[in-house]
């Protein structure tokens, strides 16, 4: 919006000039978003606690101290960094940027989903939510919708393309498997992070380094000289979204001055679902699902660590970990939570820097 009124002042005063700067627009973006956390923030917690009393319903499964600890505490706190992510975009970015809309597609759709499973939890007093089913279904019609725009807008040469790390030129042409792989990237992202929402700021903090690596990966695949420089696929357009991923960085931010141990909200599947969406189509509109796969390779881990103890448990009756996802388990091994979630920031930093070095492998 703030795009569109002041770019045609830049001809006549070059004050305006920067409106033209992906990277000015970008760190509007985070500000804005930082700053609509910080304002609206109490305001919502305030009132989520009145509507919700009790608080978010607590796994009686789950780690015991978690009882004590977290109930009380109101959930659906995915709505205040969707506020902000939502409004700095519609402020700072190129509205006619055919991605931007795709993005925000994935982001808002995912988070209507969230924002109904987190309402029955509340309502029906239990942790089950949606069907399974009915949750992953809408996630899926969504993601194709997603995925076929996406490759609409993209050069025909690279519609169906899938680029592997540390190969220059390799390019994989997934032809009619394209919008299948497209959607399990943005499916698997989102339930992956929503897997890792399980401890006070835990998955906040990851998600805001991914979102600030791909704001990074799509300056550069939408620059055609870093581009080329670096030998990766040049994807023209793509360099918008790095005022998106800006606005992603700034809503975590402002999320996780409150999500901080103790939180004061959750971000509920309201905020996982959609934040999780929201990096897989990033990684799919800019050619870089493998490497979401090394950047968000936290999201994997704790994934994965849920695979094997319900293979495990279904076919030997014995259990790998004491619970999953993994880091209740290390709560069960005495862990003290703040102590988990560090250490898995500090995995999910390593991860990042590991998966940006590919780009200059290639």
């Amino acid at each position: 919006m703030l795009y569109e009124i002041f770019l045609p002042l830049a001809d006549d005063y070059s004050l305006f000039n920067v409106f033209r700067y992906i990277t000015f627009r970008s760190g509007g973006a985070v500000l804005t978003a930082l700053l609509i956390s910080f304002i609206f923030g109490p305001k919502i917690i305030r009132w989520l606690k009145i509507k919700q009393g009790e608080g978010q319903p607590i796994r009686d499964d789950g780690p015991e101290s978690h009882l004590l600890t977290k109930k009380g505490t109101p959930t659906m706190g995915g709505a205040l960094i969707l506020l902000a992510l939502s409004v700095s975009t519609l402020l700072w970015a190129n509205l006619s940027n055919p991605f931007i809309w795709i993005i925000l597609l994935v982001t808002i759709g995912f988070g209507l989903i969230g924002f109904g499973d987190d309402y029955l939890k509340l309502t029906q007093r239990n942790t089950k939510g949606l069907p399974g089913k009915a949750k992953l279904l809408a996630q899926v019609l969504i993601s194709v919708l997603a995925a076929t725009g996406t490759m609409a807008v993209s050069p025909p040469e690279m519609g169906t393309h899938l680029a592997i790390p540390f190969f220059k030129e390799l390019m994989l042409n997934l032809g009619l498997f394209y919008v299948p792989f497209a959607v399990f990237v943005m499916v698997g992202a989102s339930n992956a992070v929503n897997l890792t929402d399980g401890l006070d700021g835990l998955a906040t903090v990851p998600v805001m380094i991914a979102g600030a690596c791909f704001g990074l990966i799509s300056y550069l695949v939408g620059n055609t000289i870093f581009a080329e420089y670096l030998q990766i696929s040049y994807v023209p357009g793509t360099g918008e979204l790095t005022v998106f991923c800006g606005a992603l960085v700034g809503a975590c931010l402002g999320f996780l001055w409150f999500n901080a141990p103790p939180a004061m909200v959750f971000m509920g599947d309201t905020g996982s679902l959609s934040m999780g969406g929201a990096l897989g189509t990033i990684a799919v509109i800019t050619k870089h699902e493998i490497v979401l796969s090394i950047i968000g390779g936290l999201f994997v881990l704790e994934t994965i660590s849920v695979i094997v103890q319900v293979a495990s448990f279904k076919t030997t009756g014995k259990r790998v970990f004491r619970m999953a996802p993994l880091h209740h388990h290390f709560e069960k091994k005495g862990w003290a939570e703040p102590t988990v979630v560090i250490r898995f920031w500090i995995i999910s930093m390593i991860l990042a820097l590991i998966g940006l070095a590919t780009l200059k492998l290639r």
